[in-house]
């Protein structure tokens, strides 16, 4: 009778130890060495709308990383810039503007990658350059096609961001974008030193596997 209890006792433990393991398999838990972890990667391009010395500027560029387990991406990423979008009067001296580009890592937090639509934020780490120039060219007499240059500067750049992305497809993601601009002190003619500081607001069109 006791080797049958005992006998009994074990296959519960077995059953009761299997079924805890299967149920913690479809809940699909991961640990930092699980193997069920499923990595990615992806290119996007990005369009935004800034102001930039108190005129509207077109904010345009891409970025792309690998993607670990849906929850980080690392990276790169490049935009470029220039502002005075509007037309102005060939002999308007509104005519001058800033333009340039900036670029370097980009590290991309991502919270629920598997829902419909979620969140991410990434920060844009590095450096550019920005010059301040007359577009007027020719028309404007200077006797020649090419633009007149102020001056030109580089700076250190860090801009996080906060995308609202929508799972279109398995491998095209759409986000709503906003970020802020931080730059160190820029050296031009006229301009403020921290011109460049401010919020980009636009779309980003993602495409690879999530």
């Amino acid at each position: 009778m006791k080797k049958i209890l005992v006998l009994l006792s074990f296959l519960m433990v077995v059953l009761f130890a299997k079924a805890q393991n299967t149920e913690y398999q479809n809940d699909e838990i991961q640990t930092i060495f699980s193997k069920r972890r499923s990595n990615g990667g992806y290119g996007a391009f990005t369009i935004n709308y800034s102001n930039i010395g108190g005129q509207n500027a077109l904010v345009t560029g891409g970025r792309g990383g690998f993607i670990f387990d849906h929850s980080f991406a690392i990276g790169l990423g490049g935009y470029g810039f220039f502002n005075n979008i509007e037309y102005n009067d060939m002999d308007d001296f509104r005519n001058q503007n800033l333009g340039g580009g900036y670029g370097g890592l980009l590290l991309e937090p991502i919270i629920a990658g598997r829902s419909p639509f979620h969140v991410a934020f990434p920060v844009l780490i590095g450096m550019g350059g920005i010059t301040h120039t007359d577009n007027r060219g020719w028309y404007g007499g200077w006797g020649s096609s090419d633009s007149f240059l102020y001056g030109e500067d580089a700076f250190f750049v860090i801009e996080p961001a906060i995308d609202l992305e929508f799972n279109m497809t398995r491998f095209f993601r759409l986000a709503a974008t906003a970020s802020y601009r931080f730059t160190s002190k820029i050296d031009l003619f006229n301009t403020d030193e921290y011109v460049l500081n401010g919020f980009n607001f636009g779309l980003t069109f993602k495409f690879g596997k999530f």
